[in-house]
């Protein structure tokens, strides 16, 4: 099969593209990202290498582009990773989050539609849920839950989801869509919380923690979600949305001092920063659908994935260090323009 896996250069994207290249190696994934702060071509270096990968410089939102390339390749599956998703960003400047987030998932699935699939699948977040009460451990998101956003990056995701929902209804266009909770794991973009904390706990710099640290999240090794997606990609039901979390919980602090603790860092570090506004109080995930009708479960218990993210970073330093400096993104020119292969 022909698979385009857009935003495919970002963390989650580019995990899901060595996923599939490694787990199903006959099919040929085709990756449309854009290349925006969070999109860093370096993470693709070895898949480039194999013959059934294809890199595309592009935006979802740029409508001619996209049909072209619908055009070209005749995909089977569509996975679209690719969106705006810092929420510190969206506050700062919603606009681009309604562009990309929304307008993009609308050419996205036009073009589907014009161009025939199998498939398309939204990756979507746990945040359109809103927050749970810190009170209320028995509490979780089921697929449910209302939805209620917080900010305007959840907003824009939310407004994706319910678009994709109404193209199943209104043009049975195929699609599903998965909702996760916080995921960590290799090439993880440093501005995120456990690559931060890593990153600044190694430099011997201040950790900064939003408030008190007391919001909790539920962690989930990138490797285990992009097997739910591949699952639900191929296997889920139409028009189905499908909850993906760990029962992993960890407040922020926690998973700050785990940091800490497994660098051999001292406590002192953390600082504590006023806390952003609208910020979620508490992320948990029920994956009762998924599990029963899939047979998914996450594989990574919490403590054994924090330990070998904090090794890949290690081993990798020049990796997070290019995105610190700001150098990943001058890669596309020197990879492609400059050898005239873009």
């Amino acid at each position: 099969m022909n698979i385009i896996v857009t935003g495919g250069a970002g963390f989650i994207g580019a995990n899901f593209v060595y996923y599939e290249l490694e787990k199903h190696p006959e099919d040929r994934i085709i990756c449309l990202d854009a290349l925006t702060y969070a999109g860093n071509l370096e993470t693709l270096e070895e898949a480039m290498k194999n013959p059934n990968f294809r890199f595309v410089k592009g935006d979802i939102a740029d409508r001619d582009f996209v049909y072209n390339l619908f055009k070209e390749e005749h995909p089977d599956i569509v996975v679209n990773f690719a969106a705006e998703s810092h929420v510190d960003r969206s506050i700062e400047n919603p606009e681009i989050f309604l562009k990309t987030n929304i307008m993009g998932t609308q050419v996205l699935m036009d073009a589907c539609r014009k161009y025939g699939i199998k498939r398309y699948h939204q990756v979507s977040t746990d945040e359109v849920y809103g927050d749970l009460p810190l009170d209320r451990p028995d509490l979780f998101f089921t697929e449910e839950t209302p939805i209620h956003t917080s900010s305007p990056y959840s907003s824009s995701k939310a407004g994706a989801d319910l678009l994709v929902l109404a193209y199943y209804r209104t043009f049975k266009l195929p699609v599903s869509i998965t909702r996760c909770s916080n995921n960590y794991g290799p090439y993880h973009f440093p501005e995120k919380l456990i690559p931060l904390m890593i990153s600044r706990a190694l430099a011997d710099e201040p950790l900064p923690v939003y408030g008190k640290g007391e919001n909790v999240r539920d962690w989930l090794y990138v490797k285990d979600h992009c097997s739910a997606i591949d699952l639900v990609m191929r296997k889920g039901r139409v028009g189905e949305v499908y909850n993906v979390g760990g029962h992993n919980e960890r407040t922020n602090l926690e998973v700050v001092k785990t940091i800490l603790a497994q660098l051999g860092k001292p406590e002192s570090l953390i600082t504590y920063v006023t806390d952003r506004p609208g910020h979620d109080m508490r992320y948990a995930i029920d994956p009762t659908k998924i599990h029963t009708e899939l047979g998914w479960l996450p594989e990574t218990k919490f403590d054994d994935g924090i330990k070998a993210t904090i090794e890949w970073y290690l081993e990798n330093e020049s990796w997070w260090k290019n995105i610190l400096s700001g150098d990943y993104q001058n890669y596309f020119q020197k990879m492609y323009v400059d050898k005239g292969r873009a």
